[in-house]
């Protein structure tokens, strides 16, 4: 039976660990945390080092589904498929979808996927290129491999994977022995002394058939769940939108806890690659490129008398003095201040802003659309100011408020204004009102960025007091929040 490669790019998940710079509605796959490109972005460039495949597929929120586009548009790629998951239910679930997909479009092979996560960096292209092939070659004959980073120190971060002597057919394949939770720091040190323990990278390669076969047998639930919403999925604008209410029904978990820790198929292919999961500051820090006192800065900074400390100062100068072993970021609406010993602890700061119900866990105060963006630049009682660019050719949807009233003024390029039956152009220095309840929209006919001030004025200005009645980005309807408003 034949076998084609898909490289499968999971894009899901919040990046809680890394607040504030990632946040719900914008989370770490999409950041330029340390070069020009995302990590989304440079997952996708990074498999242009292997042999002859297929485009990815990929599999992400619903919610982020114009981000992933635009981002791999902007490097050249085009997935294959782009599956939307209604709701989160972790990555054998996910896995399952892209399996069935892959599956149709390979129409009657039996494709071997690369299941790569979005937010994971790789230094060493060259050596991964190489573990993968390996991990093909085992994947071909019948493994589910699992890829295992040869740990540089004792991490308490990570799941380990316990290899045991030579499995298959590759030189580098192992028997998988077990499969280890995240270690107290004791039980790390241990590891690395005893040896043959590796850090679990999360990171696999099996076929299809293979891994729905595993599913089955292992977690038939999340197999029949996710084969009835692939089954009903609909197409939506080049998106593959899954089907929610049976795609809600599988459990939420794992593809280790699902498959890998039950199979008798499993093996593990080492990888030393320069792999980071990127998963909290401190590992962050230790990517980052040092002064001669550990330091990681950067943007506008000042530092005096400081030691082993990671400082983003976004868009502002940050000093800091006789202080060390912290982390400081700062962001338009928050600044986060921690000792790098607590960075794991990040998640309950992000879980307590939710539960007072503040919106700094879930959207930045530049927010991006698939129109293009718009930034909050001041609010008060009963007014908020935004600065709006809509992209050359592209419109906010034909939308009205409840609550609020909007005057614009046009800073630069050229907006065409629907507002009830007129529609009529502004230029540079020009304004207009769109009065509580009219019916309106803006669009950009020009070849150049539009950018706009928008005045909001009511008793309510929240993002989901948006009514939609026609839209080219198939968000029709009320009340919607998604980050594309």
């Amino acid at each position: 039976m034949s076998h084609v490669l898909f490289p499968v790019i999971l894009s899901g998940g919040a990046g809680t660990r890394l607040w504030p710079l990632s946040r719900e509605l914008y989370p770490k796959p999409f950041i330029r945390l340390l070069e020009e490109h995302t990590l989304l972005q440079a997952t996708a460039r990074r498999l242009a080092a292997l042999d002859e495949m297929r485009a990815p597929i990929v599999a992400c929120n619903e919610a982020h589904r114009f981000l992933v586009v635009e981002q791999l548009r902007a490097v050249d790629v085009a997935p294959s498929a782009v599956l939307l998951e209604p709701v989160g239910r972790n990555t054998a679930p996910a896995i399952a979808a892209v399996a069935l997909e892959a599956l149709a479009l390979d129409d009657g092979g039996d494709p071997i996927l690369l299941v790569l996560p979005a937010d994971h960096v790789i230094r060493d292209e060259s050596r991964f290129a190489g573990a993968v092939r390996s991990a093909v070659r085992e994947a071909a004959s019948g493994h589910l491999v699992t890829f295992g980073v040869t740990p540089a120190h004792a991490a308490t971060g990570y799941g380990y994977i316990k290899a045991a002597g030579p499995a298959g057919v590759s030189d580098d394949g192992r028997r998988v022995e077990r499969f280890v939770e995240k270690p107290d720091a004791a039980a790390a040190a241990g590891y690395l002394e005893e040896g043959g323990y590796y850090w679990n990278s999360g990171m696999f390669v099996f076929s299809a058939s293979g891994y729905l076969r595993e599913l089955g047998a292992h977690a038939p639930a999340v197999r029949d769940a996710v084969t009835q919403a692939h089954r009903n999925a609909a197409e939506d604008m080049g998106f593959l939108r899954l089907e929610a209410e049976s795609f809600a029904r599988s459990p939420a978990v794992s593809v280790d806890y699902a498959v890998m820790e039950h199979t008798s198929a499993a093996v593990m292919v080492p990888l030393e690659a320069g792999w980071s999961d990127v998963g909290s500051w401190a590992a962050l820090a230790d990517l980052g490129e040092k002064d001669e006192a550990d330091n990681v800065a950067r943007g506008d900074t000042l530092l005096e008398g400081v030691r082993n400390t990671y400082v983003d100062a976004g868009d502002r100068l940050v000093a800091a003095v006789g202080v060390s072993d912290l982390v400081i970021v700062d962001t338009a609406d928050a600044l986060l201040v921690t000792s790098k010993d607590a960075v794991q602890d990040l998640g309950e700061v992000v879980a307590r802003l939710g539960s007072a119900g503040r919106g700094e866990h879930r959207v930045h105060r530049k927010v991006h659309r698939p129109w293009g963006m718009f930034h909050d630049l001041h609010s008060g009682d009963g007014f908020k100011v935004k600065h709006i660019v809509v992209n050359p050719g592209q419109a906010l949807s034909l939308q009205s408020h409840r609550h609020r009233a909007e005057h614009w003024v046009v800073l630069s390029g050229t907006a065409r204004v629907t507002r009830g039956d007129d529609t009529f152009m502004l230029s540079e220095s020009q304004t207009t009102y769109i009065p509580l309840g009219a019916i309106h929209r803006l669009a950009n006919p020009g070849t150049v960025p539009l950018e706009v001030v928008e005045v909001q004025t009511g008793g309510y200005l929240e993002e989901d007091d948006i009514v939609r009645y026609e839209d080219a980005y198939g968000r029709v309807g009320s009340v919607d929040t998604e980050p594309e408003g």
